[in-house]
């Protein structure tokens, strides 16, 4: 080797020349400047000292070059050397370089030497292939945090869109292991060549080698309990299939290493096995190795212990559960749960503490797989204000949410699911809006709880997720009433309603505040729904309670009434599917919250039993062909007991009202004798005479044929205030038919010994009569109208009105007029 190679080769490192004087410059053309310093011992050069995370071969880098003092001695000279130089010069240099090399490998001071006669003027450092290694790993490091100061850090994202990318070679791997499995193949070069043949790209190898330990390496947990001696060695580790976070992380930087792919395994803290919500980290000896590495220029973080599965303390078992959240996770998502030792391998560009992180709320892999973001708080332990704690969280895409809350356990993971189906918890109100989950939080005493979120995306039919966790510090609750259960995770409007067709809410606080006993809530559709209504309260049986709904259809709007007979909460759900799909099944709309905390309506002033779900005018009625109605609203108030209920029947269908009331009790009269129907052309009118304050169902029934069923078509709730009974109308028969009017008497019990004047009209009629103590006959004038007076009587019952048509003489009864009797007759 000639003296210009070698000191080229030894040299390398260092780039930087000192600078020559102008006249050694123009008197060593043609020679060869290489940096050169001189060489001091640590006490002699503080500089060389300040900082201990120095490594000698980059303080040496660092180095300046110290000026000649004014005697001419000089720290560092210049070597010159020419191609002429002689052998033995270059030979007594490199057994210089070569013990100077050494003490660098050793990380000691470079002492100062004494050079042979021949170089005694010039020091030359000298750095060997290991120490150049070193450094190499130095400038990665380094190139690594230039690289996130000049710019954008690669994310796992830009490394491969998702992990579908990696089917093939997935199913590759694991198909590959349990070969080898069957064929007790433990040795590790042998696995990794299998493992690795297909992949093409340094990612895939990763990739491999990871999914590799995911499924064929279980969690030691009897080791890690010291219930047998612990797997640690990789040997040991593929034998048995078994090891612990060490065991996972020494083999991983073996298999890497093997497939050319720097590997280190870096050591800390972790929210893992035994973690406590909060607990402190300080002077506690770090539990956890994990790995990172090098991929296109840069440091990326995984963990195959945590991707492999999940330890089930209860059972001291462990749960297999593939998790490929841990496979290259970015920083700022691997640091919630994982804390190293050395801040440089958070790779964030502005690290957190030790106490940040301890602060820091707990999420789990779910949490940043369905890309959530927590709103607040930001730290995991709450205290109440005034009794009520809020949790927020925001979200990209349709997110279903629910919570469990209970008293404070030792460990965050002990005793409890990682999945939910549902919630019964009444401690706090849960509501969804387009993007965003509140939470507020009621709890029922004082003390300290574990609240876990759990949450789902929209279209999944999976158990709820656990996400996050809290604790939850109540120092006094607050005085307020039970909360009904609510079963169906959310209070408000559910995220996906505009998908169920429901496009807005009258209701749109948490909480609806009702006045007088009394609520509607309206539902804006988007197509025609069909609906059915729950109300719960804590203290009303269900039989009540569906004596408080009356909901109406319409083709662009659901409405329900409410009434509430005791103060407190109640909770009202709304399900609805497509009106026409009558084989599809109701899905939840919406959970609304009411507050009754004032007046209160009686138990008389609730609706009549066996009300139909179709209460008023809308869809149905209106594809029947019923339009026009003169009371739109399926509650109708008659103060004086009186109303008159008329629309149009454009398709002439026969139709059928009845009446019925709660209490059901026996008056004078049945309740069919307060009701009478009218019908003119298209026109129906529907008169009522209720005969006691009250509530009342009528019912109106049609069929399109004579033969056929009657069909529901909607009912009215009929609210009378009066005290006053009501008188009946006529008893009506088969012969009064569609164009047939009563003008007079509108009542059907009359007076003893009185005229009454009649007036009707009766289409076709030849001749129409009264008949009581005897026959009157009744006079047609020019309007069509059959009219006269008649005598009542006094020892007669009743009157019967009726009429002969065509050209038949025989009379027909219509309808009959009771008589009171005599004062004094029994």
């Amino acid at each position: 080797m000639s003296a210009e190679v070698a000191i080229q080769k030894f040299s390398f490192p260092f780039s930087c020349a000192a600078h020559l004087s102008k006249q050694d410059e123009e008197s060593e053309v043609g020679c060869i400047q290489v940096k050169a310093l001189g060489l001091c011992d640590r006490q002699e050069n503080p500089s060389l000292s300040q900082s201990s995370t120095v490594t000698p071969v980059a303080a040496l880098a660092r180095r300046e070059i110290p000026k000649a003092s004014a005697e001419g001695d000089m720290a560092a000279s210049q070597a010159l050397v020419c191609p002429e130089a002689s052998q033995s010069a270059v030979l007594s240099c490199r057994s210089v370089f070569e013990r100077l090399a050494a003490e660098a490998e050793d990380q000691r001071p470079v002492a100062k030497r004494q050079l042979s006669s021949e170089s005694a003027s010039r020091n030359i450092t000298v750095v060997k292939k290991s120490a150049v290694r070193v450094e190499v790993e130095e400038q990665k490091h380094l190139q690594v945090k230039t690289f996130m100061a000049a710019g954008r850090r690669k994310r796992r994202k830009d490394l491969f869109a998702c992990s579908d990318v990696f089917h093939r070679l997935d199913s590759h791997v694991i198909r590959a292991g349990s070969e080898m499995k069957e064929k007790r193949v433990h040795d590790v070069r042998a696995i990794v060549q299998s493992i690795t043949k297909v992949s093409k790209t340094e990612v895939e190898k990763v990739r491999a080698i990871w999914v590799w330990l995911c499924h064929n390496i279980e969690y030691d947990v009897s080791g890690f309990l010291g219930h047998s001696e612990r797997m640690t060695s990789p040997e040991e580790v593929i034998a048995s299939g078994r090891g612990v976070c060490c065991g996972y992380s020494s083999l991983c930087t073996d298999m890497c290493r093997l497939v050319g792919i720097e590997c280190q395994e870096v050591a800390g803290h972790s929210k893992g096995i035994g973690y406590r919500q909060g607990q402190s980290f300080k002077n506690v000896k770090s539990d956890h190795l994990w790995n990172a590495v090098l991929l296109e220029g840069q440091w990326f973080l995984m963990d195959a212990c945590w991707g492999s599965g999940q330890v089930n303390m209860k059972e001291e078992s462990f749960v297999k559960r593939f998790d490929d959240f841990y496979f290259l996770t970015d920083p700022e998502e691997f640091i919630e749960s994982h804390f190293p030792d050395e801040e440089k391998w958070q790779l964030l560009e502005s690290p957190i503490t030790l106490e940040d992180f301890e602060r820091r709320v707990f999420k789990t892999s779910s949490f940043f797989s369905m890309g959530l973001r927590l709103m607040q708080p930001h730290h995991c332990h709450i205290v109440t204000d005034d009794g009520e704690a809020n949790v927020s969280i925001g979200f990209s895409r349709p997110v279903t949410f629910t919570y469990e809350m209970k008293q404070h356990q030792d460990f965050l993971q002990c005793d409890t699911s990682e999945e939910k189906e549902n919630s019964h918890c009444s401690s706090g109100l849960l509501t969804v809006s387009h993007r965003s989950m509140n939470l507020q939080l009621l709890p029922p005493a004082s003390g300290t709880y574990d609240l876990k979120i759990f949450a789902r995306p929209e279209t999944a039919t999976t158990p709820l997720g656990w996400v996050c966790s809290f604790t939850v510090e109540c120092l006094q609750p607050r005085a307020m009433e039970d909360i009904p259960e609510n079963p169906y995770l959310s209070w408000g409007l559910l995220p996906n309603v505009a998908s169920l067709g429901v496009a807005g809410c009258s209701q749109n606080s948490e909480v609806a505040e009702v006045e007088e006993g009394r609520f509607k809530l309206a539902l804006k559709t988007s197509r025609s729904l069909m609906v059915l209504c729950e109300l719960v309260h804590p203290d009303l049986e269900a039989a009540i309670t569906k004596r408080c709904l009356a909901t109406q259809i319409q083709p662009d709007l659901l409405s329900c009434h409410v009434l509430c007979p005791s103060r407190g909460f109640y909770r009202l759900s709304v399900f609805v599917r497509d009106y026409e799909k009558t084989d599809a099944k109701f899905q939840t709309a919406a959970n609304i919250l009411l507050h009754c905390k004032g007046k209160v309506v009686s138990e008389h002033e609730l609706f009549p039993p066996n009300l139909s779900s179709v209460c008023g005018p809308g869809t149905r009625t209106s594809e029947m062909g019923l339009s026009k109605f003169s009371h739109t609203t399926p509650v109708v108030s008659t103060p004086q007991g009186k109303c008159n209920i008329t629309f149009h029947n454009q398709r002439d269908l026969e139709l059928h009202p009845v009446i019925s009331s709660a209490d059901n009790k026996a008056g004078a009269f049945p309740l069919t004798r307060h009701l009478f129907c009218t019908y003119t052309d298209s026109k129906v009118t529907v008169s009522v005479s209720l005969p006691d304050a009250g509530m009342y169902r009528l019912g109106l029934y049609a069929r399109t044929t004579s033969s056929g069923d009657f069909d529901p078509m909607c009912d009215f709730v009929l609210r009378n205030y009066c005290d006053q009974a009501g008188l009946p109308f006529p008893r009506v028969y088969a012969a009064w038919r569609k164009g047939c009017v009563l003008f007079e008497p509108r009542v059907g019990l009359l007076e003893p010994a009185t005229w009454v004047r009649f007036r009707v009209r009766i289409l076709g009629a030849q001749r129409v009569c009264v008949v009581g103590e005897g026959r009157t006959d009744l006079k047609l004038n020019k309007s069509r109208v059959w009219e006269g007076e008649v005598f009542s009587g006094e020892g007669v019952s009743q009157l019967k009105l009726a009429a002969s048509s065509g050209e038949s003489s025989d009379l027909s009864v219509l309808m009959t007029f009771d008589i009171k009797p005599v004062q004094g007759e029994v």
